[in-house]
């Protein structure tokens, strides 16, 4: 029992008392005539019969003590579950929508380029306090190989030109805001400026998948250039 509810509790019990009783010495009492009078205990008519309880050790006390069945999100593996559920996002599928109402046509498949529906389908553990990806064997395929990705530039410095900056599966809706979780952007640096745009890019370099990243990246491109 938490003891420091019990004066919240003892002040919330005095404080109905008190108005209970006010309420009884305010209002006048009926007289109660002697054929008006019922027997102690004694149940008005047409009331309903309270339901048994059944008798413990059986089968029905039994049934009744266990408690309801909780939701998927609660049954789930996955700590971020719950969580992420009462928000309506599945838990490890953070790769952003593209808005109806974009200016900007959404990312379509190319040969030869990886599919963001690859890097976005990961799954995510608690590891020492620390949520860390669960990689498949897809993305671990990648691992420290030349690829070409294709996503939309969001800036992390000031400039026309960048040669550090994220590449995201969908367009940045706001300006304060990332537009999906770590699953669906990519740091990239490259080895030679890169003129900013808003429109889809693809980059190719040595991709790496990270499996404890200070910032809580999930994938880098290094020694990156841009391609057609």
């Amino acid at each position: 029992m938490n003891t420091k509810l019990i004066p919240a509790a003892l002040v919330a019990a005095a404080l109905l008392g008190a108005s209970w009783a006010y309420g009884q010495l305010s209002s006048p009492v009926p007289a109660v005539k002697p054929a008006d009078a019922k027997p102690a205990g004694a149940k008005p008519a047409g009331a309903k019969p309270e339901a048994t309880k059944p008798a413990a050790g059986t089968a029905a006390a039994t049934s009744a003590a266990k408690p309801a069945s909780t939701s998927s999100a609660a049954q789930s593996t996955d700590p971020n579950a719950a969580a992420l559920a009462q928000f309506g996002v599945p838990a490890g599928q953070g790769a952003g929508t593209h808005g109806a109402n974009s200016p900007f046509a959404a990312i379509v498949d190319r040969p030869g380029v990886v599919p963001w529906s690859v890097l976005t389908s990961i799954k995510t553990k608690v590891d020492n306090k620390k949520i860390v990806p669960i990689f498949t064997m897809s993305q671990m395929a990648l691992n420290q190989k030349s690829q070409k990705v294709q996503g939309f530039m969001m800036p992390l410095e000031p400039g026309e030109k960048q040669r550090h900056f994220l590449l995201t599966s969908v367009p940045m809706s706001c300006g304060f805001c990332l537009p999906g979780g770590p699953e669906s952007m990519i740091e990239v640096r490259t080895k030679t400026p890169v003129k900013y745009t808003l429109e889809p890019l693809v980059i190719e370099g040595k991709f790496l998948v990270l499996n404890d990243d200070p910032y809580g990246l999930y994938y880098r491109i290094t020694d990156a250039a841009t391609v057609q």
